[in-house]
């Protein structure tokens, strides 16, 4: 006779570290606010500290007796080990570029000398064997002899400005702090150089060290202290500043956003006829709802991108010593479905006429079209190797014939392609430094119906035996973001295709609140209009159930940040349709999270608690407060970073330990916690481990076997 399985052991609950429940409730604007725990808000507490320690025991166990964990670290690194090139940056026959290799932990920053001998600049891990410092952004000057660099450490992004000589790779100038986020922009011959700077602490309020921007001019070899003011003063202590300088020195531009609203002021300034140190910057839009930026081109035309009253986006020119909007004139207008993201300027003696180069996206697919510069009439298109994304649009800042752009897709790494504008051929430029073996996946775009009707459209990405549909239901990963105008486009990621090849599905929405289809569609996802996202994601997962891609019982759900909140809000919303959510550096507590972090930048995005119509808003979908007692929610796995000044950890641990005591079920609620990294760039060892955990609690609530077994 033959034997049977047995049944498997019911799930038992887990033993959670004890949390005390808070009886406070506030009145807010008429509203009745509970918050029972207020108290692991301050990492300091040492009730705050026992019951992270016990959260990470517990955590660390579940996590490590998942099966298949170890495999997909190997997996992982393996897909990775394509490594990374950077499109180039030239100043003249000079060119710089960030390259990893497959055992590198973090890109290395390279110049080319004009002689082709490759030497390193920046190498985040010889500054830092631990792995624990970033390099954040850089910017060589306009000659190409001097590079202002920052880098950070521990991930708390608090980029450090320091300036080095390339041709010694000795460090010249700097250190330069409080310089987070931070453009340089170079004055020609190197001596000087406008960046962004916050005000010295000591300078501020209280809790708004973070804050008070200021745009500052820079002379090389002198105390930052000295430095001078050149705007800030008096405007939104939330501002983030962008600025520039044309590649003769004349024109300065500046931009100033509140926070991260989709609007900016822009000046102008003309510095042949005003000092670098007080700059007549004259107003090019203030007041205006719209995203906008000015660059003056070599053929002395103001190139200015914006979205004013063009939602997808359209390219003017005008005269900078008159760059008012009155005078601004198309050169490629608006297209009906396209997003224009970015141009390039071709305008070599080797041309018979100048050209332009508009990369685009529609409906989150790479484009790039070829322009007559004078006129803007559309002369062609780039044939690309698939539908994939376009980025990193460059060309020779002195003028040429050549163009330079990566391109990416779901299963090719990043690869630098050129464009000769004489022959009208694009080429590799640069492969990716390793080699990766991809499994074979099938992509596909699909466009479904959310529930106000809005079509939306989604990538799944699935094995190849799949064919044109789902042969059969799989456990499925469903990714999303929505705001900040942020777009997920098609791109490799390590994560995506170990998931597929082991067998399961992996999908990512372009929901509303992203710019896949241009501002409009960022709007209709933010402030009052937040919960069609949430509406758009469910939506997602009902299609996919609906169309035989997956069942309850084998979809999970994953975000991070915003997309933490998308995730928050579905497990709290929909509990009934996911079995799994991973959710990462979220953003949960949407009544107090303008008082953490950076969260006093974000409330054009979502609203402020200040206001008592947009705390109603934000408590209509807060996950941390729509926690109900006696639900049987998904299994959660958090996972937050102590080094993250952007989203404050506490969002996690508090909506964790509301559905640890509210869950009705066996399923577990984990809170994984990860110190001395931040919200953004990390090693890739660091990327490995967190991918592992994430996939495997995904796989093991879904049913996807992992290594040999899959």
């Amino acid at each position: 006779m033959t034997s049977q399985p047995s049944p498997a052991a019911p799930e038992t609950r887990p033993d959670y570290p004890p949390a005390d429940r808070l009886d406070l409730v506030e009145e807010l604007h008429g509203h009745r606010v509970a918050d029972p725990y207020r108290w692991l808000e301050d990492p300091d507490d040492p009730r705050t500290a026992a019951w992270s320690a016990a959260q990470d025991a517990l955590c660390a166990a579940r996590l490590e007796a998942l099966p298949g964990r170890e495999h997909l670290r190997g997996r992982l690194r393996a897909l990775l080990g394509a490594g990374v090139e950077s499109p180039p940056v030239w100043r003249g026959e000079r060119r710089f570029l960030v390259r990893r290799t497959a055992g590198q932990e973090h890109g290395v920053l390279l110049t080319v000398d004009p002689d082709g001998t490759e030497r390193v600049l920046v190498d985040p891990v010889a500054l830092d064997p631990s792995g624990l410092t970033t390099l954040d952004a850089w910017q060589p000057s306009k000659e190409g002899g001097l590079l202002a660099y920052q880098v950070s450490e521990g991930g708390t992004e608090e980029s450090v400005l320091r300036v080095l000589d390339v041709a010694t790779g000795e460090v010249v100038d700097g250190p330069v702090d409080r310089a987070r986020y931070s453009p340089v922009a170079w004055l020609p011959g190197g001596r000087a150089y406008y960046y962004v700077r916050r005000l010295a602490p000591e300078q501020v309020p209280a809790g708004e060290e973070q804050y008070h921007r200021r745009v500052w001019l820079h002379r090389l070899g002198t105390d930052p202290a000295e430095d001078v003011e050149v705007l800030g003063a008096g405007l939104e202590r939330t501002n983030y500043y962008g600025v520039s300088v044309s590649l003769d020195g004349r024109w300065l531009a500046v931009s100033a956003s509140a926070g991260t609203a989709p609007r900016n002021d822009l000046w102008l300034a003309d510095l042949s006829a005003s000092s670098p140190g007080a700059p007549d910057l004259r107003p090019v839009q203030q007041g205006v709802d719209a995203q906008t930026s000015l660059h003056v081109g070599r053929d002395g035309r103001a190139y200015v991108l914006t979205d004013r009253d063009a939602p997808r986006g359209r390219l003017a020119v005008a005269d900078p010593a008159d760059p008012a909007h009155g005078g601004w004139r198309d050169l490629v207008p608006e297209d009906p479905e396209a997003v224009l993201e970015s141009y390039a300027v071709l305008d070599g003696e080797a041309l018979a006429e100048p050209l332009l180069l508009v990369s685009w996206t529609r409906h989150a697919v790479g484009e790039v079209s070829v322009h007559d510069l004078a006129t803007g009439a559309r002369r062609g298109s780039l044939d690309l190797p698939g539908l994939g994304s376009v980025g990193g649009l460059r060309e020779r800042p002195e003028g040429g014939h050549e163009a330079w752009f990566s391109y990416t897709d779901h299963v090719t790494p990043p690869t630098v392609h050129r464009y000769d504008a004489t022959t009208g051929e694009v080429s590799v430029w640069a492969r990716p430094p390793g080699s990766v073996q991809v499994p074979p996946v099938r992509t596909r775009q699909v466009v479904y119906r959310s529930a106000d009707g809005t079509r939306v459209r989604m990538f799944v990405v699935s094995p190849a035996a799949d064919g044109d549909g789902p042969d059969r239901p799989r456990p499925t990963v469903l990714y999303g973001y929505g705001g900040f105008g942020v777009p997920l486009a098609p791109g490799y990621s390590a994560s995506t295709l170990a998931w597929v090849e082991a067998g399961g599905v992996y999908v990512v929405a372009n929901l509303r609140g992203g710019s896949e289809e241009g501002e409009a569609w960022h709007r209709a996802g933010m402030r009052e209009h937040k919960q069609a996202v949430f509406d758009d994601f469910h939506a997602a997962a009902e299609h996919l159930l609906a169309e035989g891609w997956t069942t309850r019982e084998q979809l999970s759900v994953s975000g991070g940040s915003n997309g933490g909140l998308l995730v928050g809000a579905a497990l709290t919303q929909r509990p009934d349709l996911f079995a799994a959510v991973v959710c990462s550096a979220p953003l949960l507590d949407m009544v107090r999270y303008e008082r953490f972090g950076l969260g006093a930048t974000w409330n054009d995005e979502y609203g402020t608690a200040e206001d008592p119509e947009e705390l109603g808003w934000l408590l209509s979908y807060s996950p941390y407060h729509r926690v109900r007692e006696g639900v049987d929610y998904p299994a959660v796995l958090f996972t937050v970073f102590d080094g993250d000044t952007r989203v404050d950890p506490l969002h996690a641990r508090k909506l964790c330990a509301a559905l640890q005591h509210a869950t009705s079920g066996p399923r577990p609620v984990l809170l994984r916690r990860e110190g001395d990294v931040g919200h953004g760039a990390r090693s890739v060892t660091r990327t490995v481990a967190l991918s592992a955990d994430s996939l495997a609690f995904a796989a093991a609530r879904t049913g996807l076997p992992l290594g040999a077994a899959g």
